[in-house]
């Protein structure tokens, strides 16, 4: 999955950013794991992951707050 970008993540639907929550947490996971068992193909890859998951929740908790 691309990384989304912060302009892209706030032109999405509530619901679209909660089925990609998920996903994107999985994919953390195997990033994760790949890290774990030997060097990781894309190092910055679980910094991305991690900093778009947070995106995420600032843009839901955001919303939440309207």
């Amino acid at each position: 999955m691309a990384i989304l970008r912060k302009s892209e993540l706030k032109v999405m639907k509530e619901e679209e950013l909660r089925e990609k929550l998920p996903e994107l947490q999985q994919e953390l996971a195997k990033a994760r794991a790949e890290a774990f068992a030997g060097a990781p193909k894309n190092p910055g890859k679980i910094r991305e992951i991690r900093r778009t998951i947070a995106r995420i929740k600032t843009i839901l908790a955001q919303r939440g707050e309207k």
